[in-house]
């Protein structure tokens, strides 16, 4: 396991607790918030200069200090406010009207996705939901079995957010592309700790954000096109930031810059632009390789510490089926991870899942060890087994519920 410790004084949450929730929001590098004040002094000391002297560039310079960590070409990223706004701009790319009108997608994905796909049902599109055996892992044979000759796009997560489980990307972009439709990969959860390569996977899209693994905080969506789509499509929803020149404010349609300018909206978010280059430096100093070393070894520490204690895992054992997250299921869960985050081992919990646990490269094993022991302290797995072979399953659903929880658990664009 790589010795990446050095890296913990960079990020001071990991002075008051136990961190183990970056597959929700990864810790804020210090120097997050000196790029921060660099944008607070900018617009202090130049004001609307600071547009013709950085900012209105900062969208395509920050997709290009994110490109390497996802393998992707410079000028091949936009950044937008979340990744709803960037599969919406990919979908409004495409027609509906037509023979070749399917979306196909699995019925794992983060709700969000389906959520913005369904709405394109009113142009015409037809949406088809690949349900899995397990609820862990899309069936693949299935999924491919329903991407046809009518298909036109295939959103798809790398990274499953319930259950981590590590997708086959390669074989859907390869029947997609076979029968002519398009992919959209989701890569949020992978982004920052399982290496990616866009350019030689040959994805048609990739769509992620920086609030997890790559420790950019909130408001950074981002949208890689494949390079030879990017000078054919016209997204629909576009705005004077994609004109080929704004800043005449021509009145008549839309002319296109090329990409990564073409699929932007709005006015770029400068604030949260500056502060995620901390974390994009971070990762690509560190390598995602050393990340994912260092990520499957305390992974596999935190599997075979809770197996042999006794508790269910909904996540895959193989380690090349898994992402960076571990989830345990315990009854009560939500009510569980509330008593862990308040004494101070910080996760999360997803309903239908259970308590989602995710070591970064600033974790250390001694941490995972606390962190399973005061699981056990509070959820004893010989109880919790019993529970479970007690309870009906309609109560064990109530127990699993939400409720009203911390604030964060409800975040994302993504998961």
């Amino acid at each position: 396991m790589p010795d990446l410790s050095t890296w913990r004084a960079e990020f001071p949450i990991l002075e008051t607790c136990t961190y183990l929730v970056s597959h929700s929001l990864g810790a804020m590098p210090r120097r997050a918030a000196d790029y921060l004040q660099q944008f607070a002094a900018e617009w202090s000391s130049r004001g609307v200069r600071a547009w013709h002297e950085g900012w209105w560039e900062s969208g395509r310079t920050t997709g290009d200090l994110l490109a390497p960590i996802v393998g992707a070409p410079p000028g091949t990223i936009s950044m937008h406010q979340n990744v709803t706004v960037a599969q919406a701009i990919v979908a409004s790319c495409h027609r509906y009207d037509g023979r070749r009108r399917r979306i196909v997608m699995t019925d794992l994905e983060f709700p969000s996705n389906r959520y913005l796909f369904e709405g394109f049902r009113r142009y015409g599109a037809e949406i088809t939901c690949v349900p899995s055996d397990d609820g862990m892992r899309t069936n693949l044979d299935r999924l491919l079995d329903a991407i046809d000759e009518e298909t036109i796009l295939v959103p798809v997560s790398l990274v499953l957010f319930k259950s981590a489980y590590l997708e086959n990307a390669a074989a859907i972009v390869e029947k997609a592309h076979r029968v002519g439709a398009r992919v959209v990969l989701d890569i949020y959860q992978a982004a920052g700790t399982v290496p990616i390569n866009l350019d030689s996977l040959g994805v048609d899209f990739a769509v992620g954000g920086s609030v997890k693994w790559l420790c950019g905080g909130p408001g950074n969506g981002y949208l890689y096109v494949r390079p030879d789509l990017s000078r054919e499509l016209e997204p629909g929803i576009a705005g004077w930031a994609a004109h080929a020149r704004p800043f005449d404010f021509e009145i008549g349609p839309l002319v296109f810059a090329d990409a990564p300018e073409r699929f932007q909206t709005g006015t770029p978010n400068v604030a949260a632009l500056y502060a995620c280059r901390a974390g994009y430096e971070i990762i690509r100093e560190i390598g995602v390789d050393a990340i994912r070393a260092k990520s499957l070894a305390l992974t596999r520490r935190l599997i075979t510490r809770a197996r042999d204690a006794g508790f269910t895992l909904n996540t895959p054992d193989n380690d090349g089926e898994r992402g960076g997250t571990v989830i345990i299921d315990v009854p009560n869960g939500a009510a569980v991870a509330d008593d862990l985050i308040a004494r101070g081992i910080i996760v999360d919990h997803r309903p239908g899942a259970g308590i989602r646990i995710a070591p970064h490269f600033y974790t250390t094993a001694d941490e995972i060890d606390c962190a399973i022991e005061t699981l056990i302290e509070v959820a004893p797995p010989s109880q919790s087994m019993r529970v479970h072979a007690e309870t009906p399953v309609e109560l064990r659903e109530f127990q699993s519920s939400p409720g009203s929880r911390l604030p964060y658990k409800h975040s994302r664009d993504g998961s």
